[in-house]
């Protein structure tokens, strides 16, 4: 099982972009039930989400009308979420350093 840091962030946006609330609820659903050890396992239920780097992966929300950014440690099974925004928000962050 996977411990997400924090669930408050995304909370936050839906309550911002309710259109997106759903999608964010089911992605934190499947990603909190994971076991995922590595980004190919990501890959393996998300195959549109895109590994950047630093242990970064980008996850198109509510097709691709958002972006969501989450560091993975895999050993101690935690994901950080980084960045929840739009496209335009998306553009103007170093996705591998926030």
């Amino acid at each position: 099982m996977l411990r997400i840091i924090a669930k408050r962030t995304l909370r936050e946006f839906w309550e911002e972009y309710p259109d997106c609330e759903q999608h964010l609820k089911t992605w934190y659903e499947t990603a909190k039930k994971a076991d995922w050890e590595n980004p190919n396992d990501i890959k393996e239920i998300y195959g549109n989400a895109s590994i950047v780097g630093n242990n970064r992966v980008v996850f198109n929300i509510k097709g691709n009308h958002y972006r969501l950014v989450v560091k993975f440690n895999y050993e101690r099974k935690w994901a950080f979420i980084r960045f929840i925004g739009t496209h335009k928000e998306y553009d103007k962050i170093d996705v591998t350093k926030i």
